[in-house]
């Protein structure tokens, strides 16, 4: 109490004399660094690390980062002749695949690379058919190209992540497929 009483007369002496007081505010959070390993992802390594900065680019409170050496990841990527598709095994982590039945039928690379990490962040599937929403995957028209997230997304992810221990409250396993 002395000590807030005597900061606050400090402040008051300088503030006549011109001298700002400058004060610490609250120290934003770190964000949570999610580690992906893209070396099983095959021709489409460039397309994973385009989603990764896609999310990079529109949230705060988590990061997708290519893993180091000596270091597990948190995530793989494949790549497959299949449905792209998510596995998740906890909140940041599990599994997904590059499928190459989706790409062939002539889906936006960047945007299924962006949905799937979504999964791996805790979004569902939102089966809304609108090109706006990432989470709508395979039932938004085949000539979507929008790869961001909207912005009811991108605030459940910075939820999803607002914290150390929500971040590794642990999430029910699930697989996510891309149909077409």
């Amino acid at each position: 109490m002395l000590r807030k009483r005597l900061f606050a007369a400090l402040a008051a002496v300088a503030t006549l004399f011109g001298l700002q007081v400058i004060t610490a505010g609250p120290a934003a959070a770190a964000p949570r660094i999610l580690y992906y390993d893209a070396s099983q992802a095959q021709e489409f390594v460039a397309v994973v690390n385009q989603g990764a900065q896609i999310w990079n680019s529109r949230v705060t409170n988590v990061q997708l980062q290519p893993v180091p050496a000596g270091r597990t990841p948190n995530i793989r990527v494949y790549a497959d002749n299949g449905w792209p598709r998510a596995q998740t095994t906890s909140l940041g982590n599990g599994r997904w695949y590059m499928g190459r039945e989706a790409v062939n039928d002539g889906y936006y690379q960047p945007r299924i690379a962006a949905h799937e990490f979504g999964h791996l962040l805790g979004l569902p599937d939102r089966r809304t058919g609108l090109c706006t929403d990432l989470m709508s995957g395979s039932s938004a028209p085949v000539s979507c190209r929008n790869p961001n997230p909207n912005a009811t997304e991108t605030a459940t992810v910075n939820n999803n992540f607002r914290s150390a221990a929500a971040a590794a409250a642990e999430v029910p396993a699930r697989e996510y497929v891309w149909v077409g």
